[in-house]
């Protein structure tokens, strides 16, 4: 099968490569001259703009949107709807907001134009292990574009499913990584209860790689832990900063929408929103309050 690949950063390149490994045929575009060439000299055909990649593609045509969410999103599937022809199918494997994605569908649908959404978790491993992938859409849409997303997974029936329809692949994604903060959390507060027990002078990586076999909590995250611990055990050039993609904080206010409890979730978005304070002046007041009503002792800055 033939398809396009818009927005070539490190997953959208690495799908293009393991297409091109099982002989589908790829147009490459990205607003990165260098990454096209690169994309070329993996053996897709380059194009340098949309309407070049409309021309290079046979119909019925299928293009795969890999760029960051909201506007840059937006702009490229509306370009793309303008220029390609009813029974053309766009994909958009982004992290879009499920909401966004269902409004998009239905201006498309007006033009006789298919849109599949693709919640895709794999990271920078999905090139050799595979992609799972959610996937949203019209049902005649998603067997078309079959054999890309067989190819894309980690085996032909393993690690993807249509799961609903427009939207649907975004809101499974978006509760995946609701879920993959509460996981996390639970794993880096475990570790450092462990190495506040300064008594047993515990090796942190030894204990990831006991746990990564046989144990109930052992998982891909541990593996990727225990590597990480294999390098560093203080982990002493990376700063406890945390960022977030937005997933967690939307499966949140889903939560809330819903009246559905997520206390686990909730915790670790805002165990990440606390990684990124210097100093919390919420741990003042409360140092302030013990200090007033027991008289409790508080450390001064120098």
């Amino acid at each position: 099968m033939e398809i396009a690949m818009i927005g070539l950063g490190k997953m959208g390149a690495n799908m293009t490569t393991r297409l091109l490994q099982d002989g589908h045929r790829v147009v490459a575009f990205d607003l990165n001259e260098p990454a096209i060439l690169a994309a070329e000299k993996e053996g897709a055909d380059g194009a340098r703009t949309l309407e070049e990649v409309f021309s290079s593609l046979v119909t019925p045509r299928a293009v795969w949107v890999m760029v960051p969410a909201g506007a840059p999103t937006e702009s490229t599937v509306m370009t793309l709807a303008e220029l390609l022809s009813p029974g053309d199918i766009i994909i958009d494997g982004g992290n879009s907001n499920y909401k966004d994605t269902i409004r998009r569908g239905e201006a498309l649908k007006e033009k006789g134009v298919y849109f599949v959404d693709v919640g895709t978790s794999g990271g920078v491993w999905g090139l050799s292990e595979g992609y799972s992938m959610m996937v949203g859409g019209d049902s005649a849409a998603v067997e078309q574009i079959r054999p890309v997303l067989e190819t894309l997974a980690p085996g032909a029936e393993l690690g993807w499913g249509h799961v609903g329809p427009s939207g649907s692949g975004h809101f499974v994604k978006m509760v995946h990584n609701g879920i993959e903060y509460g996981l996390m959390q639970a794993y880096a507060e475990g570790f450092e209860i462990m190495r506040a027990k300064k008594v047993f002078d515990l090796d942190m990586h030894q204990i990831a790689e006991i746990w990564r076999f046989g144990s109930v909590v052992r998982s891909w995250l541990l593996d990727l832990t225990a590597n990480a611990l294999a390098e560093d055990q203080e982990l002493s050039d990376i700063k406890g900063w945390v960022a977030d993609s937005g997933e967690g904080r939307w499966t949140v206010f889903e939560a809330v929408d819903l009246d559905v409890p997520a206390p686990v979730i909730t915790a670790s978005l805002q165990a990440r929103f606390i990684s990124r304070q210097e100093e919390s002046y919420a741990a003042k007041i409360l140092a302030a309050m013990r200090n007033q009503f027991g008289g409790h002792a508080v450390k001064k800055n120098e």
